[in-house]
């Protein structure tokens, strides 16, 4: 069984926090808010792949960098945590983007 993925994602999710610490981004201004973002983003994310694998168009890949722990038919441990990194990138970003639009409208 390989850990590479997992290991990698991980330490994705690591760095993103990293940042959000350091700028102040999303769960270090309102962590209640980010989680409920990050967990409904997953959740919806989730369901997609559950209704891909029902009509079998999403299958698990084979590779030796998966751990190959499977939380259900064709969804390994890993694919959780990769939305889980998704939506924390795409919560990340879209605030960044937010606020520099925002001090610029203050600057006109």
């Amino acid at each position: 069984m390989g850990f590479t993925y997992l290991a990698v994602i991980l330490f994705s999710i690591g760095g993103l926090t990293l940042l959000d610490a350091r700028h102040k981004i999303a769960f270090f201004v309102d962590a209640r808010a980010a989680g409920l973002a990050v967990a409904l983003g997953t959740a919806v994310l989730l369901g997609w792949d559950a209704i891909g694998i029902a009509l079998g168009i999403f299958f698990r890949g084979q590779t030796t960098l998966l751990t190959g722990v499977m939380l259900g038919p064709e969804l390994p441990l890993e694919e959780p945590l990769f939305l889980v990194l998704n939506c924390y990138t795409t919560l990340l970003v879209f605030e960044s983007i937010r606020r520099r639009l925002a001090r610029r409208g203050e600057a006109q």
